[in-house]
């Protein structure tokens, strides 16, 4: 039953208060033809929960952008939504067309800096993976009542192969309900190729300005944290408070072996007690067994990285080292589950915090 404007509402009675529903939720579908936005596309989420999203079918099904009440959720840099076309696979040219937004989804065989694999007949691997430049396939968004809940669906598939070599497959859905300041996707990844081939999917999601702010925290469980450049463990207090934008560029990258819950949940949160506004997310450790943490506090790029996955954003030969590299066979998938969320006021979140024991 949702819950719209402080009371809960029956399908009839929204029904007789609405002449569409678009009225209260819906996905709007267009076209971006301004400069290197082309073939991007465009489709508007809007729910009357106050969340509003916008997803990209020409970038992997991808979400540029994220509102909750006029509030931005997430950072967007100054490339603005790019088009597949635009793409430039060379060394760090993938940031030339990087709009970050609420979520870029990194892999599928490959997540990390620019490397080259001598175990795979040395294949240059090339920022962050191919994945957020594929255009979907079948794309459709539809909205229905199931039950008592209305609720939004968009999906479609991505293929990402080469003729003498791998086949991966992601179809990816998406959904929200109405009344609920939540998105959830699902994800399935098949191997279609007729060899082995390696798995790295990484969900980078950026929460930006004005969530992310000085005195900012982060809430996560984690039974062991290393930094990036010495793989040394490092205390909480190292990657929990969140810094003003800095004059000079630097970066800090932590990967977490969360704990979860009874349920085999991770829960992360991001919390802005000024604000009194928080994001959150949940996945299965089992599916998503590492979460990457990325700081870049610096003027202009003010951007955190909250970034679940089945591997670490240190590379193919990091994640082989550690035994964190997953391998599809032929024929055989693997599906992926995470849940974003807003949290609105002070009771909102002390229940988020106790939910993580």
């Amino acid at each position: 039953m949702p819950r719209l404007f402080g009371r809960n509402y029956t399908r009839q009675q929204i029904q007789d208060l609405v002449g569409d529903m678009s009225q209260v939720a819906g996905i709007r579908r267009g076209e971006l033809v301004e400069g290197t936005e082309r073939g991007a596309g465009l489709m508007e989420v809007t729910n009357a929960s106050g969340l509003q999203f916008s997803v990209l079918p020409g970038r992997a099904l991808d979400i540029s952008a994220a509102t909750y009440k006029g509030m931005s959720l997430c950072f967007r840099s100054k490339t603005g939504d790019v088009g597949p076309a635009f793409y430039e696979p060379t060394g760090y040219d993938w940031m030339r067309g990087s709009f970050l937004g609420l979520l870029t989804t990194c892999g599928l065989t490959f997540v990390g800096h620019p490397e080259t694999d001598p175990q795979e007949e040395n294949e240059e691997l090339p920022l962050h993976g191919r994945l957020s430049y594929i255009p979907a396939k079948d794309v459709y968004s539809r909205g229905a009542w199931e039950g008592d809940d209305y609720v939004l669906r968009l999906g479609g598939r991505m293929r990402e192969h080469i003729m003498f070599g791998h086949c991966l497959e992601m179809t990816r859905e998406m959904s929200t309900v109405l009344g609920e300041s939540v998105i959830r996707i699902h994800d399935r990844v098949e191997n279609l190729g007729a060899d082995p081939a390696p798995l790295m999917v990484l969900y980078h999601t950026n929460p930006g300005w004005p969530l992310l702010d000085a005195g900012a925290r982060l809430l996560v469980n984690s039974r062991k944290t290393t930094e990036w450049t010495k793989d040394e463990t490092v205390t909480a207090d190292v990657y929990t408070k969140v810094a003003g934008p800095r004059k000079r560029m630097h970066d800090d990258v932590y990967v977490h072996r969360p704990r979860a819950d009874r349920r085999g949940d991770v829960r992360v949160g991001l919390v802005n007690d000024r604000l009194g506004l928080g994001l959150y997310w949940k996945f299965p450790r089992k599916e998503l067994p590492l979460l990457n943490q990325w700081q870049h506090f610096h003027r202009g790029t003010y951007v955190s990285g909250i970034e679940p996955g089945n591997c670490s954003a240190l590379g193919r030969a990091w994640n082989r080292k550690h035994g964190t590299l997953e391998c599809l066979a032929p024929g055989e998938s693997r599906e992926f589950h995470l849940e974003m969320g807003v949290l609105d006021g002070e009771k909102e979140i002390g229940a988020f915090e106790r939910s993580m024991g």
